[in-house]
């Protein structure tokens, strides 16, 4: 029996003839999903291999999902699970992301819309929990860091840009990443993030943001997912809109009492925050793009490129990075 068959068998038997199930492009996962119209309106179904594999009570998105709801955060509802078959039947919240309005015709409400998406995730980084459970036992950590850091250089240095690169100063750049890491692992600052909280996971439903993908948040520096949003490798925001949104961030998290730092050491460790982040997703898309042929992340390689040199310009403490990825920094179009 295939998936179609299992996603009707959410459906009373009198709808299931009924139903037109189509598969929609999801995100770099092993998740697959479906948009499932039928005489009462349209669902998203998900398949995800970890349900099957799991206790429903230990799936992280489903903990998650319960976490979020419980502080009445936009997060869309979860109509049925079938665990055996790894099925999710999730809310439709259509298929406007907030990339769509920074570029398209209501672009002009794109700033306020931003200002709502900054304020709710000043919510989700307020939540707090008990640290032996999921998902705050998890966090940037060293481990984590480096793991991304290494990503790059496995999937990026040596392999999509290997031609670029002159493997001989990877062992030099892994040590300024590590040092850059010790940096960024504050565990007295850290407080839940989404982990992916970019354009693509923020749809826009009857006007208003709806947060999707969460099922990875982690303990991490408040500027993760803030970078995330603001320094995003799919839309480039105007830099005026981008300073306000980082204080904006700074001062609702510090009306909340989960901001502990101040404001210059925020920017701080936004910069080098974002330099880690950026370089985490290199290593994403050139993954995609040269071990598993998804060429549609190759076109996200220069803009995300191309923030580095900001970052670098800034801060005395990737002068060095900088230097050693000089060759990459001078890209400015898809290979």
């Amino acid at each position: 029996m295939n998936t179609e068959y299992h996603i009707r068998g959410f459906y009373s038997p009198e709808d299931r003839n009924q139903l037109h199930i189509t598969p929609i492009q999801g995100d770099a996962s092993t998740r697959s999903y479906y948009r499932v119209s039928g005489p009462d309106g349209s669902a998203i179904a998900c398949c995800d291999p970890l349900l099957r594999e799991a206790n429903p009570d230990d799936y992280p998105f489903l903990i998650v999902y319960d976490l979020m709801r419980g502080h009445n955060l936009p997060v869309p509802e979860v109509l049925a699970v079938n665990a055996g078959e790894g099925l999710l039947l999730i809310e439709d919240c259509g298929t406007v992301q907030l990339q769509d309005i920074v570029s398209g015709e209501k672009q002009y409400s794109a700033p306020e819309i931003y200002r709502e998406v900054i304020d709710t995730l000043a919510r989700i980084q307020s939540i707090t929990g008990n640290p032996d459970r999921l998902p705050f036992r998890l966090s940037f950590d060293r481990e984590k860091l480096m793991f991304e850091f290494d990503f790059f250089i496995e999937h990026a240095l040596l392999g999509y840009f290997k031609a670029d690169f002159d493997r001989s100063k990877a062992g030099e750049l892994r040590r300024e990443f590590e040092t850059i890491t010790e940096i960024l692992v504050q565990p007295k600052h850290f407080v839940l993030n989404h982990r992916d909280f970019h354009s693509r996971n923020i749809m826009i439903h009857k006007g208003k943001p709806v947060i999707i993908d969460f099922q990875d948040a982690r303990m991490g520096l408040p500027q993760y997912d803030a970078v995330s949003l603001i320094r995003d490798s799919y839309v480039v925001l105007d830099p005026a809109l981008g300073n306000e949104l980082k204080t904006r961030h700074f001062m609702t998290l510090q009306g909340r009492d989960a901001m502990t730092m101040s404001l210059d050491e925020y920017l701080y460790l936004f910069d080098l925050m974002a330099f880690q982040r950026n370089v985490k997703a290199l290593g994403t898309f050139c993954y995609q793009t040269a071990a598993l042929g998804k060429t549609q992340y190759e076109t996200s390689i220069p803009p995300t490129l191309a923030y580095l040199s900001d970052y670098i310009e800034s801060r005395m403490e990737l002068k060095k990075a900088g230097v050693l990825l000089q060759s990459l920094l001078e890209k400015t179009g898809p290979r």
